[in-house]
């Protein structure tokens, strides 16, 4: 769904608070980028949304996860 789609829809809601939830379902079900939902909060002057994004790590430690690759073959996994 795109931004002009997005606006049109709105139009139809009537409650700030009923476009918020919708805005968010949209998100949260993967129809919208995270960026359009942040558009949306400035053109609609939604101070306190969206939500903030979150990281849980500083920006400058940089965690490594080891993975320990399987691969099948014909006579077996071998790891």
């Amino acid at each position: 769904m795109n931004a002009d789609e997005m606006n049109w829809l709105l139009q139809t809601i009537e409650e700030p608070e009923t476009a918020k939830r919708f805005v968010q379902a949209q998100y949260e079900l993967g129809r919208i980028p995270y960026q359009l939902v942040v558009d949306l909060a400035r053109q609609r002057g939604w101070t306190d949304y969206p939500p903030v994004r979150v990281w849980t790590a500083p920006p400058t430690s940089v965690e490594y996860a080891t993975v320990q690759a399987v691969i099948f073959g014909a006579a077996g996994a071998i790891s």
